[in-house]
């Protein structure tokens, strides 16, 4: 086991004043981790872009640090980075060829950097996975290095902070040359928004994407996210056989999913978590096979969101598409919250931050969708969260398989009981959602090392690998 320094790390703080639009919060990728495996491949291709306009490169680098290099390999983040480096990025890499392009990059001992220049590359040598040794700027860091034809050296930090975002080191925060009409930072100006305009938070949000895009853009990203979501658990529950890392993980949603159709009809209660939790694993089970995902907000915590859309497109009373575009464009402004004030990667948060922020914004998107006020939409928010504080991130193996796909199941059922229970309120309760994000940031400083995916507390020491 490695010896780490349990005080964390120092954070990149994402810039509070910083807009975040729907197209961040919701993005269409590969897994198993957004963290580990999305962010990393668009960190390898974007220094690889930079190395490449450098000029011709004879040899390239990279080390891990932190829970990259703890957990990468259960993640991916080994595969991501060759892929990556070779060009890829994962919005358009093709999940199926991506075997393919790995086996000949590891037989030929080589890849062709950015799609430019190939170069010889031994992962024993070139891919370096820095245990127990972290970097100042975050948990998750990578340090590339490419030695140019004429003997010069790029050399760049990146830290891939939750959410498949990345960070390279030393570069200014991207410039937004416009102002939102309806900026906020906190539940409280969120709701202060809505009682001076009266418009709902969906509409709040949708008046904010228009300084990014054309509404009709807006609205057909919507339509892609929902599309990929719900192909996402078709898929899932056609699938069969065992999830690759070496657990064994059976799949268990084609089975489960041919038991619910055999019943036919029913309508007892437990019908209904049971077609929740079997599209959540769907997804989830997707995810751990690396297959093409939606990061909601993260990989980890990929089915919340898809289970309870789905859920409300086959179980309430009138659902309608623009009523799904509600559910999504609600929880993106929940989930902006969490990343303005706290953080959605789990090296940071623990589980709190992935499985428990989706939870947070599934629960306020289905309470919007079902024709919740904004201050029950807020209580809806707060109640998916403050019943996943302290939840830890002890993945067996370093691979988002045990405890990760049940508890994606989990945070649907979660999501959705707080969604009726804050319907059934008049939005007036005791904790806001700021104080209990406040909470959860709070709770993930004082959280132990061991337990924010670094697999070496938890379940992940305590269950005897087979």
């Amino acid at each position: 086991m490695a010896v780490i320094d349990d005080a964390a790390p120092a954070t990149v703080m994402l810039d509070a004043a910083r807009p975040i639009s729907v197209t961040e919060l919701f993005t269409i990728g590969v897994g198993p981790s957004s963290s580990h495996t999305v962010g990393p491949m668009r960190a390898a291709a974007g220094f690889a872009e930079a190395a490449v306009a450098a000029g011709p490169v004879a040899h390239v680098r990279c080390e891990l640090f932190g829970s990259l290099a703890l957990t990468g390999r259960g993640h991916s983040t080994d595969v991501a980075i060759l892929l990556g480096l070779s060009g890829q990025r994962p919005e358009a890499v093709d999940p199926d060829a991506i075997p393919a392009l790995v086996e000949a990059i590891r037989a030929e001992r080589r890849l062709v950097l950015g799609g430019a220049f190939a170069v010889p590359f031994a992962e024993e040598d070139d891919l370096l996975f820095r245990r127990g040794e972290f970097l100042p700027g975050h948990a998750n860091a990578m340090r590339f290095i490419a030695t140019h034809v004429d003997g010069a050296v790029t050399a760049e930090t990146w830290y891939s902070v939750g959410g498949g975002v990345v960070v390279r080191e030393g570069e200014p925060p991207a410039r937004i040359n416009f102002t939102l009409p309806h900026p906020f930072g906190s539940g409280a100006e969120l709701l202060a928004i809505g009682a001076e305009t009266g418009l709902s938070i969906a509409e709040i949000v949708t008046a904010n994407e228009r300084a990014w895009r054309p509404a009709e853009e807006t609205s057909a990203f919507l339509g892609e996210v929902r599309a990929a979501m719900l192909a996402c658990i078709a898929r899932g529950v056609r699938a069969e056989g065992k999830l690759p890392g070496g657990l064994n993980v059976r799949r268990r949603a084609r089975e489960l999913h041919q038991t619910l159709l055999a019943r036919g009809p029913r309508t007892d209660p437990s019908t209904v978590f049971e077609w929740v939790s079997l599209w959540a694993l769907a997804v989830n089970e997707e995810n751990a096979a690396g297959g093409r995902v939606v990061t909601a907000p993260t990989n980890g915590a990929a089915g919340v969101i898809p289970a309870v859309l789905n859920y409300y497109e086959v179980f309430a009373a009138a659902p309608t598409i623009a009523g799904s575009h509600t559910l999504l464009l609600t929880a993106s402004a929940i989930g902006a919250l969490y990343k303005k004030r706290a953080s959605i990667s789990a090296a940071e948060m623990g589980c709190q931050g992935e499985v428990g922020v989706a939870c947070s914004m599934a629960a306020a998107g289905l309470a919007a969708a079902l024709g919740a006020t904004n201050a029950q939409i807020e209580n809806a928010a707060e109640i998916g969260m403050e019943h996943n504080l302290g939840l830890t991130c002890d993945p067996i193996g370093g691979l988002v398989q045990i405890p990760c796909i049940e508890r994606n199941t989990m945070g649907a059922i979660k999501a959705i009981n707080a969604a009726y229970l804050a319907l059934h309120g008049d939005g007036n309760h005791i904790v806001s959602l700021d104080a209990v994000i406040e909470t959860m940031r709070q709770t993930g400083e004082d959280m132990r090392n061991k337990y924010k995916e670094t697999s070496l507390g938890g379940l992940a020491v305590n269950v005897v690998e087979c």
